[in-house]
C-alpha cells in the first residue's frame, strides 16, 4: 500500500460490500451460486479487517422501468431480470450475516431504473452519494466484495478507480452469475488497473 499515496499520512481503507442481499443469495429471487459463502467471508473481513469504515450497497427497486422482465416474458439475464430486491421487502434486506454488522452507512440504488454501480447509490437516510461519502471520510483505498462479480461488482469497481480511489476486488469474497461473464469482468477490471486479490488477508490479524 505504500505506493498508493505519496504522502506521510496513513492510508485510509474502506470495505465496500456490494448488494449482499437475500434475493441474491441462495433461496432468493435472483440467487447467485455461492452467495451465502460470500456473506460468511465478508462478515469475517468486516469484523476483523483493519478498515476505517465498512459500507454496503443495496438494490432498492421501486419501479425500475425496463429492468424487470414484463409479465409473461422471459428475462434475458443481461438487460431484463426477474422481479427482485423490491424496496422494503425481505428480499431487499441485506444477508443476515451482513445485516448484523455495525455498518457505517448503507447506500441504495436502482429506485426507478437499473442501477448496477454502487456509485449510483445514495445513502439510505441522507441522500448523500457513495462517492461523496467516501471522499468526506478521506478514504483512499476501496476493497470491493459482494455480488455479482459480472454485474454490480465490476460496475462498482470500475467507477471507484475512475473516481480516483485505489481499488481492490477481493476475489474470494465475490461470486458471479456465469463463468464466462465473470472471467470477462475480471479481465476488464485488471485492464483498468484494479488489483484483483485472490486471497484477501485480514489486515488486522498480523
Amino acid at each position: 500500500m505504500s505506493d498508493i499515496r505519496k504522502r506521510d499520512e496513513p492510508v485510509r481503507c474502506a470495505l465496500l460490500i456490494v448488494d449482499l442481499q437475500r434475493d441474491f443469495c441462495e433461496g432468493g429471487a435472483l440467487a447467485v451460486e455461492g452467495g451465502n459463502d460470500v456473506a460468511r467471508r465478508v462478515a469475517v473481513l468486516a469484523a476483523e479487517g483493519d478498515y476505517e469504515c465498512v459500507v454496503a450497497t443495496r438494490d432498492w427497486h421501486v419501479a425500475p422501468a425496463g429492468h424487470f422482465a414484463e409479465e409473461g416474458v422471459a428475462p434475458d439475464y443481461r438487460e431484463t431480470w426477474p422481479v427482485h430486491c423490491v424496496a422494503g421487502t425481505s428480499g431487499a434486506s441485506l444477508h443476515p450475516l451482513i445485516d448484523e454488522l455495525e455498518l457505517d452507512a448503507v447506500f441504495d440504488k436502482g429506485h426507478h431504473r437499473a442501477g448496477y454501480s454502487g456509485f449510483e447509490a445514495v445513502e439510505h437516510h441522507t441522500g448523500e452519494t457513495l462517492g461523496d461519502w467516501l471522499a468526506r471520510h478521506r478514504i483512499d483505498v476501496v476493497d470491493v466484495a459482494g455480488l455479482a462479480t459480472d454485474f454490480c461488482v465490476v460496475a462498482t469497481a470500475l467507477d471507484a478507480v475512475r473516481l480516483g480511489f485505489a481499488t481492490r476486488v477481493l476475489e474470494a469474497a465475490v461470486a458471479g452469475v456465469s463463468p464466462d461473464t465473470t472471467a470477462e469482468a475480471l479481465q476488464k477490471m485488471t485492464a483498468a488497473g484494479i488489483d484483483v486479490v485472490p486471497e484477501p488477508v485480514v489486515r488486522g490479524s498480523g
